[in-house]
């Protein structure tokens, strides 16, 4: 019978630094939630960025130091889980909110509460993450939904639409490619998460007038991401059967 792995201190050790480094996403949704109430919507954003990078990274981190082996007590899924819903989808709503984003009255506060609970029942789904990895229905992105909605000056009526549709969508089961893990495509994923992160981080420093080339290049990404998840939700599947 082969022994578990346990693995040296020093890994322990690394595995611990890495779930704090996850955790403190927690404290960059409270920074977010702070800057919109500010009326720092950039500020707010830059913060988002830096959450983005942490999500992006821990995952990757985690599988390498093998923290799942050496540090078998702790839940790092339901860690990850509590930190993307924050960052994802409270602090990012938050922001539309405070920020004017948002119709006024009744009408706005609903438009609010429906991305809270669509996220809420996709964060509980046990097959949220498929096992080929990919996620089902829409990833709760509110916080790319935020950021282009700030950075494009969209309307409250257009932003509600917005926040509506991908609401629905939430529910739908389409497979999202999870571009750190989804093997199809894998290397052009990585290369155009990257130079989307930068467009990200370009398109800020330009604020309040971005440049028309950047926020092409940062769209461009949407529909490149949009375009190959249904391909491989719909054509792949079939073509295999065929």
């Amino acid at each position: 019978m082969q022994e578990p792995f346990v693995g040296s201190t020093r890994l322990r050790l690394a595995g611990l630094a890495l779930h704090a480094y996850t955790a403190s996403g927690t404290v960059l949704a409270l920074l977010i939630v702070i800057a919109a109430i500010d009326g720092d919507a950039v500020r707010a954003l830059w913060l988002g960025l830096a959450a983005l990078v942490i999500d992006g990274t821990d995952g990757m981190l985690a599988r390498r130091l093998r923290v799942k082996e050496t540090i078998p007590w702790f839940d790092g899924a339901m860690l990850d889980n509590i930190v993307d819903y924050l960052t994802y989808a409270f602090a990012p709503i938050v922001l539309l909110w405070t920020g004017d984003y948002l119709p006024n009255g009744a009408w706005g506060a609903v438009l609010a509460a429906l991305p809270l609970l669509a996220s809420s029942y996709q964060f509980c789904r046990v097959d949220a993450k498929t096992d080929d990895h990919f996620f089902l229905g829409f990833p709760s992105y509110w916080n790319v939904v935020a950021f282009y909605v700030v950075v494009l000056s969209l309307s409250p009526f257009t932003t509600g639409v917005i926040l509506v549709v991908c609401s629905v969508l939430v529910f739908i089961p389409v497979k999202y490619v999870y571009p750190s893990r989804t093997k199809a495509f894998r290397t052009m994923n990585l290369i155009t998460t990257a130079i989307w992160l930068a467009s990200y981080a370009v398109l800020l420093t330009q604020m309040p007038d971005p440049n028309a080339i950047v926020v092409a290049v940062s769209l461009a990404y949407l529909l490149y991401y949009g375009v190959l998840s249904l391909y491989l939700t719909f054509w792949v599947p079939r073509r295999k059967v065929a």
